[in-house]
């Protein structure tokens, strides 16, 4: 076994584990707001100037884009299980610790909010930011976990622009200590 398939299963198993952990937090959030604390009945509950909590059943997606009413609820079920195969096989292959830990907080977001579409029929919003009259978003832990993720992607892919795909084939050709290999 090479070195980067052993790195790479290393952050595969790990990243499983973190995922696992990632989403029961999730869960037992919304469980917690659900049932415990009844959100549902509440509507909305002031807890600082600047933060409610306000329940929203979101059958949307990111931000509460329309786009559940073109795909519907399976169109983004399916959706969602699509996108989280190709980023658990892009887990599996990722040998580079920050890409693994942005991958595992998108997929434990993805599917903490799949739970809930599976559930409910729509994910459980309850995270309500706002300062004098802007309203940020009402989100979750999931909806947490997948933005960041989404911004440790970008920052991974500004930090070196060698490693792209695009840029690959170019690598070794500039390189001076590289002998014609023609194999």
């Amino acid at each position: 076994m090479s070195d980067t398939t052993r790195i790479a299963g290393s952050f595969f198993k790990k990243g499983l584990i973190a995922i696992l952990g990632l989403m029961a937090i999730d869960q037992l959030s919304k469980w917690w707001i659900l049932t415990i604390f009844d959100l549902p009945a509440k509507g909305s509950v002031e807890i600082l100037p600047f933060f409610n909590l306000t329940m929203v059943w979101n059958k949307g997606i990111s931000m509460g884009l329309p786009l559940g009413d073109a795909l519907g609820r399976w169109g983004i079920i399916v959706m969602t299980v699509a996108i989280s195969v190709w980023l658990v096989i892009w887990l599996r292959r990722s040998c580079r610790g920050f890409e693994a830990a942005a991958l595992v907080l998108i997929l434990s977001g993805a599917l903490g909010n799949l739970i809930d579409r599976f559930v409910h029929g729509a994910v459980v919003d309850f995270i309500h930011l706002h300062a004098w009259d802007y309203n940020f978003y009402v989100f979750n832990v999931a909806d947490s976990a997948i933005t960041v993720g989404v911004v440790m992607l970008l920052i991974d892919g500004l930090r070196d622009g060698g490693k792209s795909p695009k840029n690959a084939s170019k690598a070794g050709q500039d390189d001076p200590g590289r002998q014609g290999d023609n194999s």
